[in-house]
């Protein structure tokens, strides 16, 4: 190999690598991976699912009802790290809740909630949600810590990491999640 060939092979590898670091920059700024621990979120999401979070669509909107968001909290795990939790946003901003004999109202409107797994929410609350804030419930309510909880609380807008995107894993389940 002449000295001219190696230059250029020396060349080729250092885009490749550069190329590739670009990329990891782009993903790790855009995308994060979650792996989802408990079953709080049940059906819709199981202890071991292993999710996409979509780290910059809240850049551009803001969260919605019904979004299923990873966000900060002042929680820790059991080795003393920030825990983060997953929950559907039922109330946003401006949004008059009620949580009433079993049943979520918002806005005087009974919430249609077919994604919850016994259909019945525990706890008494009405509030309006203030500015920057999300009321947010886990499917799964007899042992969600949410927003009923003091732990909890209304979510901060800052606190919110990104809503989940993609479900990888397990494999048969592949696909958005709603």
């Amino acid at each position: 190999m002449t000295a001219e060939e190696r230059r250029r092979e020396f060349l080729e590898w250092a885009r490749a690598i550069v190329m590739a670091l670009i990329i990891g920059c782009i993903l790790s700024l855009t995308i994060r991976p979650t792996l989802v621990s408990g079953n709080s979120m049940a059906p819709t999401l199981n202890d071991r699912n292993y999710l996409i979070i979509d780290k910059v669509s809240y850049r551009f909107d803001a969260p919605h009802r019904g979004d299923v968001v990873v966000f900060k909290t002042q929680l820790t795990t059991a080795e003393g790290a920030p825990k983060d939790l997953i929950k559907r946003i039922v109330g946003i901003p401006g949004d008059y809740v009620v949580l009433r004999e079993g049943s979520v109202y918002v806005n005087n409107q009974l919430l249609e909630e077919k994604y919850v797994l016994e259909n019945f929410t525990d706890g008494e609350v009405a509030l309006t949600v203030p500015e920057n804030r999300y009321f947010v419930l886990g499917d799964n309510r007899k042992v969600s810590l949410d927003s009923r909880s003091k732990e909890v609380g209304l979510v901060p807008y800052d606190a919110i990491r990104g809503k989940i995107l993609i479900r990888v894993l397990p494999i048969n389940e592949f696909g958005e999640v709603k």
